[in-house]
C-alpha cells in the first residue's frame, strides 16, 4: 500500500499537476504523509506546502528534528509564519529547544506578542524539566461554577485546547483544586456545583520536575494528561500523554545507546554522517582502552605465575568473560528497573543483598560445571598436573569473579545516580571493564592459595 502511495505521488510530481498534488495529499492520513516524506525528502517542503495549514501542522509536528530544520530553512516565509503560529506551544517549545539561537530569534519574531512571551517563558525552563513539555492551553474552571456554565465555557473555549478530556478546577487566584474527566462533569445535574463533584484526588508535576520522573507518573496512574504547578501549586498548563511517550521513546533509544557504550545520537542512524558515528563512539573506545590497559598491568604482575603453570593462561577469557557478563546481566536488570520506578537510590541495601545472594547461587553452578569439565577432560586423556587443585582454582575464581561482577553491576548504576549522573553509562562495556581487572586479581589470588608450594 505504501509503495503504491509513493508510485502515484511520483507519477504526480513528474506530470508538475500542482492541483491533482494538493487533493491527493489531503485525501491521505497524516501517517502516510510522514512516510511520504521519509521516502522522498527532496520535496519535503513542497508537500508541507501544498497541504493546507492546519493538516502541515499536523504532519510538521510528528515529523523528526533533521527534517523540521531542513522544512524551516526553505519553506516560503508566509507559509512558515502559519506553521508557527499553529504549532501547538508544546511542540514549538520542543523545536525552539533544538534549534540554534539565530534561527529561534527569526522563528519568535514570526509569533504575536502573546505567543512570544509565552514561547519565551516554556524556554526559561531546564532543557529536561516537564516545563519543557507542557502546554498552556487547556481547560480551567471555577469551582462556584454550575455545571451548565462549565459546558458552556467548554464549548466556547474547547477548540483551542490541547485535550477536553479533563478539565481544571482553579480558585480565584488560579491554584490548582482539583482535577475533574469530562464525563462526570456531562453525567452531572445542570445545576450541580462543580465544587460539590470534585474528590480531591489530584495528581499534579511540578514544572520543575525532571522530564523522567513525569513518565513514571504517567505510567503508574494511566492519566491522558496531567496538571503542571509551580511551587505555589499555581496552575501553568498540562503535560499530555502524546508528549510523554515521544519522551519516553528518546529517553529508551539514548539509554541503549549509552548501554551499548556509545554517546546518544539524535538523529536516526542512516541520517547521521559516517564522521559523526566515529566521533560518538570513539570516545568511549578510548577510555575503555585505557580500562583495559590495566588489565595488562594485572596480568604482567603475575607474569611469573603464568610462566611456572602455563595451563592458567588457559582459563583467563573464561574467567574475565563470566565476570562481565555477570555484571552486564546485573547492570541491565537494574537500570531498567529504575527507569520504571520500581527500584530507587534508597533500596540500595535490599538490592546488594539480593545480588550477593545471586552471585554466590550463580557462581557456584558455573564452579561445579567448570571442576566437572575439567576433571572430564583429565579423565579423557588431558594432561594437567593436579587437576583437583586446577579445578578449584578455576571453580573458586569463578564464584569470586561472578559475585564481584554483579556486585559492581548493581551497585554502579545507583552510585552514579547518587551523583547525579546518567546510570546507563556504567552498564554492559563499562561495567565489564572494570570486572576484567578485578577478575584477574581474583583469578592469580585464588591460584596462590591452592597452588603455592605444588605447582607455583
Amino acid at each position: 500500500m505504501e509503495e503504491m502511495i509513493v508510485e502515484e505521488i511520483e507519477a504526480i510530481l513528474t506530470a508538475e499537476n500542482d492541483e491533482q498534488l494538493k487533493v491527493y495529499l489531503d485525501d491521505l492520513n497524516i501517517s502516510d504523509v510522514e512516510h511520504l516524506i521519509d521516502e522522498l525528502p527532496q520535496h519535503a517542503v513542497k508537500f508541507i506546502d501544498t497541504l493546507s495549514v492546519k493538516r502541515a501542522v499536523n504532519v510538521f509536528r510528528i515529523l523528526d528534528f533533521p527534517t523540521q530544520e531542513k522544512i524551516i530553512k526553505k519553506l516560503p516565509g508566509n507559509k512558515l509564519a502559519e506553521l508557527i503560529n499553529l504549532l501547538p506551544p508544546d511542540d514549538r517549545t520542543s523545536l525552539f529547544s533544538e534549534l540554534k539561537g539565530d534561527a529561534v530569534k527569526k522563528l519568535i519574531i514570526l509569533l504575536p506578542a502573546q505567543d512570544r512571551v509565552e514561547a519565551l517563558s516554556l524556554l526559561g525552563y531546564k532543557e529536561d524539566s516537564v516545563g519543557r513539555l507542557m502546554t498552556p492551553d487547556y481547560v480551567a474552571v471555577k469551582k462556584d461554577w454550575t455545571v451548565t456554565r462549565v459546558l458552556s465555557h467548554i464549548r466556547r473555549y474547547g477548540k483551542n485546547s490541547e485535550t477536553i478530556d479533563v478539565i481544571y478546577v482553579i480558585d480565584k487566584d488560579g491554584v490548582l483544586l482539583d482535577d475533574m474527566r469530562i464525563r462526570e462533569i456531562l453525567l452531572a445535574d445542570p445545576e450541580a456545583k462543580i465544587g460539590e463533584l470534585t474528590d480531591h484526588r489530584l495528581i499534579a508535576l511540578k514544572v520543575t520536575d525532571p522530564q523522567e520522573e513525569a513518565i513514571n507518573v504517567f505510567r503508574m496512574n494511566n492519566r491522558v494528561a496531567l496538571p503542571v504547578v509551580d511551587d505555589n501549586n499555581v496552575l501553568l498548563g498540562i503535560v499530555t500523554v502524546d508528549d510523554i511517550l515521544w519522551i519516553a521513546n528518546e529517553e529508551y533509544t539514548e539509554d541503549i545507546h549509552k548501554i551499548g557504550g556509545t554517546q546518544a545520537l539524535n538523529e536516526p542512524y542512516l541520517d547521521v554522517p559516517v564522521f559523526q558515528l566515529y566521533k560518538k563512539r570513539v570516545v568511549w573506545l578510548i577510555v575503555l582502552f585505557f580500562g583495559e590497559l590495566l588489565t595488562i598491568f594485572a596480568m604482567s604482575s603475575f607474569e611469573s605465575q603464568i610462566e611456572k603453570v602455563v595451563i592458567l593462561a588457559t582459563f583467563i577469557p573464561l574467567i574475565i568473560s563470566s565476570g562481565g557478563n555477570s555484571g552486564s546481566q546485573a547492570a541491565t536488570l537494574i537500570i531498567q528497573a529504575m527507569a520504571l520506578g520500581e527500584i530507587t537510590i534508597k533500596d540500595w541495601w535490599r538490592v546488594m543483598r539480593r545480588e550477593i545472594v545471586s552471585g554466590i547461587f550463580l557462581g557456584s553452578t558455573l564452579c561445579l560445571l567448570s571442576f566437572s569439565v575439567i576433571i572430564c577432560w583429565q579423565l579423557i586423556g588431558g594432561s594437567l598436573d593436579q587437576p583437583v587443585l586446577i579445578g578449584l582454582v578455576v571453580g573458586c575464581s569463578l564464584v569470586g569473579v561472578v559475585l564481584w561482577g554483579t556486585l559492581m553491576g548493581s551497585m554502579l548504576p545507583l552510585l552514579l545516580k547518587k551523583l547525579g549522573a546518567d546510570p546507563a553509562v556504567s552498564s554492559t562495556p563499562f561495567v565489564a571493564t572494570l570486572v576484567d581487572v578485578t577478575g584477574l586479581l581474583i583469578y592469580f589470588s585464588m591460584a596462590l592459595l591452592f597452588l603455592k608450594g605444588v605447582l607455583l
